[in-house]
């Protein structure tokens, strides 16, 4: 642990937060959070951390903020204001945002937080809800060399792969890729698994199979049984990939590059949601192949 990181603050508890943050508890770290709903912060004081009342009492005394809130709107709402992380954080300390929101917004952000004597670092994750319980995530970077190198025990401590891609805001446009490639993989596994079944396919086995071969991925081994069993408890939210699809088509079209692929995936993603689904994990993408196909249970 680096001597000058001892106090993080964590805030957004939820289902890739919570246990983020107890394995910054793990890694002896003190934790204090905060999350709207109080029964998650009661999970983490029982974990061994702290619990806090607001945002500002959480980050008055943090060598490091972590932010892991669901989309743009909340990042800002969580730092900007008389009650927010950069009006109350003291002076030097490093504002770490794991939340996966636009790249714009984080440019943004990141230039106000440095006006406030607060160092940025945005770092979203990819791994899913296995990966934060198992301290294993993906971790894409933007911000400067500097800062990134203090934050990097905190980051070890929740993830493996760790790298810096660039200046601020391109940790975002590198989880917005993530989401893209995820986004298909996800909607081709479904389609595959529709079309086997429909040849009555022994499907446990077709995918072990598929798996060992190049059609192989982190997606077929996390998200394969999930399919077949009609599994959907979310690890990750059909309604937050829908908002990264936003993330990343918009972007796309601001670069003036053209995803063909990623925007009927997106189109699916969005149609699932409409159907009701949103509060699925990104998985439960079979449903919309399942419908299309006359299959729907």
């Amino acid at each position: 642990m680096a001597n000058e990181v001892k106090n993080v603050a964590f805030i957004g508890l939820g289902i890739m937060g919570l246990p983020m943050a107890k394995n910054l508890l793990k890694a002896g770290f003190n934790v204090t959070g905060y999350n709207r709903s109080q029964g998650k912060i009661d999970e983490l004081v029982e974990a061994g951390g702290n619990g806090a009342t607001s945002v500002a009492d959480a980050v008055k005394d943090a060598d490091v903020i972590i932010t892991m809130v669901p989309d743009s709107p909340d990042v800002a709402g969580v730092v900007r204001g008389e009650d927010g992380v950069f009006a109350n954080a003291k002076k030097g300390a490093y504002w770490v945002d794991n939340s996966s929101i636009r790249p714009d917004v984080t440019a943004e952000l990141s230039k106000e937080a440095v006006e406030a004597g607060i160092r940025p670092v945005d770092a979203p994750v990819s791994g899913g809800e296995p990966g934060a319980i198992d301290g294993v995530l993906s971790i894409m970077c933007g911000g400067e060399q500097a800062d990134f190198d203090a934050v990097k025990p905190v980051l070890e401590a929740m993830g493996k792969t760790i790298v810096l891609v660039g200046p601020a805001g391109s940790g975002q446009t590198v989880k917005a890729a993530n989401q893209l490639i995820v986004a298909g993989n996800i909607q081709l596994l479904a389609e595959a698994i529709v079309f086997l079944e429909a040849y009555g396919v022994d499907t446990n086995a077709a995918l072990n199979v598929l798996g060992g071969g190049l059609a192989g991925s982190k997606v077929l081994d996390q998200k394969g049984q999930k399919m077949l069993d009609r599994s959907f408890e979310p690890g990750f939210r059909l309604e937050l990939h829908h908002k990264d699809m936003g993330i990343v088509t918009s972007a796309a079209r601001e670069a003036g590059v053209i995803l063909p692929l990623g925007a009927v995936a997106a189109q699916l993603v969005a149609a699932t949601v409409a159907e009701g689904h949103g509060g699925l994990d990104h998985s439960g993408l079979l449903k919309i192949v399942e419908q299309l196909s006359g299959r729907d249970k």
